[in-house]
């Protein structure tokens, strides 16, 4: 597919998704629908093991949602539009490949709700990062006020949700938002090479265990113990758990497959 408002590249078992919107790539509602549509591709394409999501230049990630279109759209119209919005960060959310976010710049309302879908996010130390809706009289509406206490706890989320307040790269690490900071130029190379350790993981175990932790925390823990049993079962009936154990007892490097 050709995309306008992202861009898809791919090397090494690694895809790359660009937003395209410079300088500050707001996201609109075609952001949405590409970036679901890329996902569904990504998702069945067996050269991908790992992908990286990043912001075009070097002022923003994405800046947040495009309000120049939602300024003027009725109560359906802007439901719609968070509707797309969740429906494509859930399919990121949910890819059964590990995601990492490349922050360089702003990541602001949606863009902070866009990096918090992904699985590891790694940012520039000129980074920004904040929930800034209640400003205009709004809220997050894409996952940040579900996602973000998730991840730091609730007491923190509410004050960055409560308050407005952007935080630097250093101030969002030791909030436990991002997971590493580099300086502005190692940024994607730093992506990358966590992106190629992760793709030359055996797939069908990565994806079970994705799974096992983005579900479990949702469930009882009796329940997410069932789940993990279920998870851990399918990657043994695996091709690679046969090659991983194999290699294991023949003191060899294993040569996955992702089957």
């Amino acid at each position: 597919m050709t995309y306008e408002a992202i861009q898809v590249s791919k090397e090494n078992g690694v895809a790359t998704i660009t937003l395209n919107r410079p300088p500050m790539n707001p996201l609109n509602t075609q952001i949405f629908k590409e970036l679901t549509q890329a996902i569904n591709e990504l998702q069945s394409d067996i050269s991908v093991g790992a992908v990286i999501m990043t912001g075009s230049g070097d002022k923003a990630f994405a800046a947040g949602a495009d309000v120049t279109e939602m300024a003027n759209l009725t109560p359906v119209e802007v439901y719609n539009f968070c509707q797309d919005s969740q429906i494509a960060f859930k399919r990121i959310e949910n890819l059964g490949k590990p995601v990492i976010a490349a922050i360089n710049g702003l990541a602001l309302g949606g863009g902070c709700e866009l990096a918090l879908c992904c699985d590891f996010r790694v940012a520039a130390d000129t980074a920004k990062f904040g929930q800034p809706e209640i400003g205009l009289g709004i809220i997050p509406g894409a996952g940040g006020t579900q996602r973000l206490p998730r991840l730091i706890g609730a007491a923190k989320a509410k004050e960055l949700i409560f308050l407005g307040d952007i935080i630097d790269a250093s101030a969002a690490l030791g909030l436990g938002l991002v997971n590493k900071v580099v300086p502005t130029e190692l940024l994607l190379e730093e992506a990358q090479k966590l992106a190629k350790r992760l793709s030359s993981k055996p797939a069908v175990a990565m994806a079970m265990a994705k799974s096992a932790i983005n579900t479990g925390l949702n469930l009882d823990i009796s329940s997410a113990l069932t789940l993990e049993i279920q998870c851990f079962v399918t990657a043994f009936a695996s091709d690679d758990r046969k090659e991983g154990i194999g290699a294991f007892m023949e003191k060899r490097k294993p040569n996955f497959t992702g089957k």
